[in-house]
C-alpha cells in the first residue's frame, strides 16, 4: 500500500503531554474517546479494535509506540462494504509540549482521495471528543481549585494569602471583572488588598459544580457578608493551565453592595 493522498489535522489540548498519551495506551481511556467496547493492546503488533457509538467497527494494529511523543497504528473497517479493509490505512499521531498544553498533530495516510475526503469529515469531531475527554480528566479538580481561589481572596494574612495564590494560580495569572483588570501575582495580590478594604467582610463561595469543557470552566458563586447574608451572585469563567493551575479568570457579576 502506498498511503497517498493523506489528511492532516492539528489541535491543542489544555493538558499535559503525559496525560494525553495515556489515552493511547490505557484500554479504558482509549474507549472513552472512541466508544464503549473499543480496546487496544498497547505494544507494537498489538490489536486495535474500535467500536463507534453507531456500532460501526474498525480494526488495525499498533505500529509504533514512543511515550509520550508518538503513536502510530493502522486502521480500517471490519465491514468490507465500507471500502477500507482492516489495517488498510495508517494513522500517525505526534505530541509536542506548548505553553497552552499539548499540540497534537494527526496524519492519516489513505489509499485514495475519496477515502481521504470521507475521513476528513470525521476527524474534527473525533479529535474534539478526544480533547474534551482528556481535559476533563486533567481538570477534574476544577471545583477544589475554585474553592482555593476564593479562600485566597478572603485571606488577610499577606504571607498566607500569597502562598495560597501561588499554589492555585500561575505566575502570570490574569483577572478581569467590572472593577479589576490585572495581570501577574503581584498585581493580583495588590488588587485583592483593595477589594478587602472597600468590601470588608464580604466573601465568595462556590455555588454548585463547575461546568467545564476543554480546560475552561464556568464557576457560579454567591457573595455573603460576615453574618451569612447573601449580598450578590455571579459567575467566573476560568481558563486552566496545562498543569491544572488557574491561568485566567473573567468575573461576571451584578454590582456588589458598597462598590
Amino acid at each position: 500500500m502506498t498511503p497517498d493522498p493523506s489528511l492532516e489535522r492539528t489541535v491543542v489540548i489544555r493538558a499535559r503531554r503525559e496525560t494525553v498519551f495515556r489515552y493511547f495506551t490505557d484500554p479504558k481511556r482509549f474507549a472513552a474517546w472512541w466508544g464503549a467496547g473499543s480496546t487496544i493492546d498497547a505494544r507494537p503488533g498489538g490489536a486495535v479494535r474500535i467500536r463507534y457509538p453507531n456500532a460501526v467497527e474498525a480494526a488495525g494494529e499498533v505500529v509504533e509506540l514512543h511515550p509520550p511523543e508518538r503513536f502510530v497504528f493502522t486502521y480500517g473497517y471490519v465491514n468490507p462494504s465500507q471500502g477500507l479493509p482492516p489495517g488498510g490505512s495508517r494513522v500517525t499521531i505526534t505530541l509536542a509540549e506548548t505553553p497552552e498544553g499539548t499540540r497534537l498533530q494527526l496524519l492519516h495516510e489513505l489509499p485514495d482521495a475519496k477515502l481521504r475526503d470521507e475521513h476528513r469529515k470525521g476527524w474534527p469531531y473525533q479529535l474534539a471528543v478526544f480533547s474534551t475527554v482528556v481535559a476533563a480528566e486533567e481538570h477534574a479538580d476544577a471545583g477544589s481549585r475554585a474553592d482555593a481561589w476564593f479562600r485566597a481572596w478572603a485571606e488577610r494574612d499577606p504571607a498566607k494569602r500569597r502562598s495560597e495564590l501561588e499554589a492555585v494560580a500561575t505566575a502570570d495569572v490574569e483577572f478581569r471583572d467590572p472593577w479589576g483588570c490585572v495581570a501577574g501575582l503581584d498585581d493580583l495580590d495588590r488588587h485583592i488588598i483593595q477589594v478587602q478594604a472597600v468590601m470588608p467582610g464580604l466573601t465568595l463561595h462556590r455555588d454548585g459544580a463547575p461546568r467545564q469543557c476543554q480546560g475552561t470552566a464556568v464557576v457560579d458563586w454567591v457573595m455573603r457578608s460576615a453574618d451569612g447574608v447573601e449580598r450578590g451572585r455571579g459567575s467566573n469563567v476560568v481558563d486552566f493551565a496545562p498543569d491544572g493551575k488557574i491561568g485566567r479568570v473573567v468575573g461576571l457579576a451584578a454590582r456588589a453592595e458598597g462598590r
